[in-house]
């Protein structure tokens, strides 16, 4: 009997693939794509896929790709530093107020979120002038950010300072959730909005018109890369670094303002941030894997080294965890970064109904129109599979269960 607790999978010309997926469904294109990355020359050792593997842009999101002498950057993706923050606080449930209404629209109106830009309007996913204490925060940030766009003038005029302590749309939220033993915490998911946006669409094409210009051939353009060495490789390196601090504040930005609205709404005084997390999960950085330092790339995949506490959220109407790894060194210290779709935007849209999608979300205080429907439980893989494909990553240290979503 094998007492290995992975899939593998190895195509001739690529390094092996080590895919944590046992009870739980991957697409024939999922497999198809991460076939493709594993052939890139300078993947380390072998690949890792977790439990929420499914079809992105480059590489499938879920994946951890260990590179050496290179990088992808559409395997980082768009949405650099996109990840999750979790604050505790000494609130108990009963200290709650019965009707939830006002706890949602407070939070709405302290965080910038969601995106409408008409004609002459501002676009109320960002500040329209931002408070003095975004000012302040996005000072420790300004110098780098300058010597970035001294040397690309274009990321200059890009959403930076506007999109700071802002959610954005799609799969980005914030929610007040109960533990356990019915304490109240704060979670938000958001990553580094516009400006990082921008970094990422333009380091990408950037990468496709070198590898056009040195004639490689890649089995799927969105795997181009930059070699070390190069100065687009530095600059590249550079920058992602930049973006995912600027995300890591954008998310304590939003924390800050989250607890000062419920703040505002229950009168009971209380401390928060008890047990503080702030996490990456589109991201890359220099580790150190099986005695050599590598560059790791996680698309959708948490940090899960020894003691390490991450997040690992399920839908708007399923349980989320706060865990503890266990430092698998197989996983290049991974764990997922939430249940994974099984179902695209599009797809959910037209297969799930309004009906369905209210009695999914029975008992949060959630949007329950037809607007949100791509992010519906239904639309995501159950979050107790999941769990249980990466028992052998991770430790549950607290089960949260949401009670009020904010979405974009």
């Amino acid at each position: 009997m094998s007492t290995t607790t992975y899939d593998y999978a190895h195509d001739k010309g690529g390094v092996p693939i080590k895919m944590w997926t046992r009870g739980v469904p991957v697409e024939d294109e999922a497999r198809a794509q991460l076939a493709k990355a594993a052939h890139m020359p300078f993947i380390f050792r072998h690949m890792a896929v977790m439990p929420d593997v499914h079809v992105g842009i480059g590489a499938t999101v879920g994946s951890v790709i260990p590179t050496k002498g290179a990088v992808i950057p559409a395997a980082v993706g768009v949405d650099i530093g996109c990840g999750m923050m979790a604050a505790r606080t000494s609130l108990m449930a009963s200290d709650l107020p019965d009707t939830l209404e006002g706890i949602r629209s407070a939070t709405e109106q302290a965080v910038p979120h969601g995106r409408e830009v008409g004609r002459g309007k501002r676009d109320t996913g960002s500040w329209g002038s931002p408070p003095a204490e975004i000012v302040e925060a996005w000072a420790t940030l300004a110098a780098r950010f300058q010597r970035i766009t001294d040397k690309y003038p274009r990321l200059k005029n890009t959403n930076n300072l506007v999109h700071l302590g802002t959610l954005g749309t799609g799969n980005h939220f914030i929610e007040l959730c109960l533990d356990e033993a019915q304490r109240v915490w704060i979670m938000l998911h958001s990553g580094s909005r516009g400006v990082g946006n921008a970094i990422g669409s333009f380091f990408i094409e950037l990468a496709k018109q070198d590898m056009r210009k040195w004639h490689i051939n890649l089995p799927d353009q969105d795997l181009a890369y930059f070699p070390e060495g190069t100065d687009h490789f530095d600059d590249y390196v550079e920058a992602v670094g930049w973006a995912q601090d600027f995300a890591a504040l954008n998310r304590r930005m939003m924390m800050t303002n989250v607890i000062r609205a419920l703040r505002g709404q229950i009168a009971k005084p209380f401390d928060a941030e008890l047990e503080a997390v702030n996490c990456h999960h589109n991201y890359v950085q220099r580790e150190n894997h099986f005695g050599e330092n590598v560059l790791v790339t996680r698309k959708g995949a948490v940090r899960a080294a020894k003691g390490t506490l991450g997040i690992i959220p399920g839908s708007m109407g399923a349980k989320s965890f706060i865990v503890r790894g266990l430092g698998n060194p197989e996983s290049f210290d991974s764990c997922s970064h939430g249940a994974g779709r099984v179902m695209s935007r599009t797809a959910a849209k037209k297969l799930v109904t309004l009906e369905e999608h209210v009695a999914d979300t029975a008992g949060v205080e959630c949007r329950k129109d037809a607007g949100v429907l791509d992010e519906t439980p239904k639309a995501y893989k159950p979050i107790e599979a999941v769990m249980a494909a990466q028992a052998d990553l991770v430790e549950i240290v607290h089960t949260l269960k949401q009670v009020v979503c904010v979405k974009g």
